[in-house]
């Protein structure tokens, strides 16, 4: 019966403006810390640009974005994809439903649909955010979006944007953490990662563990900066 309830629509719609409505508490009763200060000025001459993520740790990324950005973001068609393209919506980000995680090649109809789709819209000078993950498989970084910027010519910045106040969903698979009101929030630029037009399979798979190293670097400063274990740049 729950999912029967979750698949329909005005359940969906409600459960994704719940969802914008407790993070945007949770970023009014917190303070930002943005590292380094001057990463809006590092990513303003490169835009569009593509923003890498983990999931889990997503939640609180649309608070990056600026009033006169223009982003759009990857969720996949499962039904709590749904709820996170409604909350998407709310914070004035347009979703783009599907896989990005094999790109052209997928053999799935609605992944590579998904792939043409970012590839319009960075043409269109939108910025495309993605989780980077190989799907169920925390952290790995897939090849889908280093393809993304191969085939679109555009950077990846990684991105981790964390509470110092948190719940660990320790019984999903990539361990999300929800943010908590009343904490610090740090939002982390991480080392960006071009994709040469000519690269080769070797040249990918480099530019694939690029995206996980910076990405993680990223999450664990900002959750330092975080948790004061650091200071800021």
């Amino acid at each position: 019966m729950v999912k029967a309830i979750l698949r329909h629509p005005r359940a969906q719609w409600l459960l994704g403006h719940a969802a914008a409505l407790y993070l945007r508490l949770v970023r009014a009763t917190s303070t930002i810390t943005i590292d380094p200060p001057d990463a809006y000025e590092r990513v303003g001459p490169e835009l569009p640009v593509i923003i890498a993520m983990w999931h889990g740790e997503h939640f609180m990324v649309p608070f990056a974005k600026r009033a006169q950005d223009r982003v759009r973001v990857l969720i996949s068609l499962h039904r709590d994809g749904e709820i996170n393209a409604v909350a998407a919506e709310a914070f004035g980000v347009p979703a783009i439903r599907g896989s990005g995680s094999h790109g052209l090649q997928s053999t799935d109809k609605r992944g590579a649909a998904a792939f043409l789709e970012m590839m319009r819209s960075l043409g269109d000078g939108w910025t495309v955010a993605s989780t980077a993950d190989v799907p169920k498989v925390s952290r790995v970084a897939g090849m889908g979006i280093v393809k993304l910027a191969l085939k679109s010519g555009r950077a990846i910045y990684p991105v981790a944007v964390v509470s110092s106040r948190r719940m660990v969903m320790e019984r999903s698979w990539d361990k999300s953490k929800v943010p908590l009101p009343f904490g610090r929030i740090v939002m982390c630029l991480g080392q960006v990662i071009r994709v040469a037009p000519n690269a080769d399979d070797a040249a990918l798979q480099a530019a694939r563990s690029a995206v996980q190293a910076s990405l993680n670097a990223a999450t664990e400063r900002a959750y330092a900066l975080a948790d004061r274990k650091e200071s800021p740049q």
